[in-house]
């Protein structure tokens, strides 16, 4: 099998396209860029949901946060307290142990039947948990950015009379995102390496459809040679990371268009070893 065949059978078997089993002998370093490549298709999945739907909840929570009323800003503050201070390998853990417990046959709302078995797979349970925790680590960067509008914008705002819901829209929200913009990307990149974790979490991986460390592990036992699958891994995560600050930062530029050029914020690239 050359490589062209290799990869026309190969390239989407992660999502259940292509040949349905894995290779057992021979293993070429075609097969295992091809495979690898796939099962980073699960990743990209992962992480570009969660960012999405987690940066509107984000910025909601940052709103409750920065309120007055203690009854919107405590709950807030206990969510992003509790999904920043504990580990996120013990939140998958124990997201899948809880939608283990949920019945089988659903949970009846009003003579309705609510199905929780696809809770269980890892397209959703785990989905729902890096949801939850990049929109708590996204909400106390929005907050503090939040905080650091200059009190001069606000001032300006008001001698406007520009209020309400009209002067968030136009004034705070753009200025919030300006000023946490750069956090926030490596906040991005982050999540995605963290998609790496659900190979590791108690999801099970369907019909041996993984993501891109399920396909490194398996290649890695069965040549008993750990030093050609991860760094393809790496590899792939590098090229996603240089993907991911170029389109962030064509957002900074133009979140930061009507600045000076001198006083336009950079990213910077700040890896997290530790979480």
């Amino acid at each position: 099998m050359t490589c062209l065949d290799t990869i026309g059978a190969y390239a989407f078997r992660s999502i259940g396209y292509g040949e349905r089993m894995l290779p057992k002998t021979d293993f070429t370093l075609c097969q295992q860029f091809t495979l690898i490549g796939s099962g980073l298709i699960w990743n990209i999945y992962y992480g570009a949901l969660a960012l999405l739907t987690g940066f509107f909840f984000a910025n909601a929570l940052a709103l409750a946060k920065s309120a007055r009323s203690p009854w919107v800003r405590k709950p807030a503050d206990w969510f992003i307290f509790t999904f920043r201070g504990s580990p996120l390998f013990i939140q998958f853990f124990l997201a899948y142990q809880t939608f283990v417990l949920l019945p089988k046959g659903g949970i009846d709302l009003l003579g309705i039947t609510v199905h929780t078995d696809w809770l269980t797979k890892a397209w959703a349970g785990a989905l729902v948990v890096l949801f939850l925790n990049t929109a708590a680590y996204s909400a106390e960067i929005f907050y503090g950015a939040l905080r650091s509008i200059p009190r001069g914008d606000i001032e300006a705002a008001d001698a406007y009379g520009i209020t309400g819901f009209k002067r968030f829209r136009r004034i705070l929200w753009p200025t919030m995102l300006r000023l946490g913009w750069p956090a926030y990307t490596n906040e991005a990149i982050f999540l995605f390496h963290a998609t790496t974790l659900v190979f590791f979490s108690s999801f099970p991986a369907f019909r041996q459809q993984g993501d891109a460390l399920y396909y490194a592990a398996y290649f890695a036992d069965k040549t008993y040679n750990p030093f050609i699958p991860y760094p393809i891994v790496g590899f792939y995560f590098i090229c996603l990371t240089l993907l991911l600050t170029w389109a962030f930062n064509t957002v900074n530029k133009r979140l930061n268009r009507h600045l000076p050029s001198n006083q336009r914020a950079r990213i910077r690239l700040r890896p997290q070893l530790i979480r």
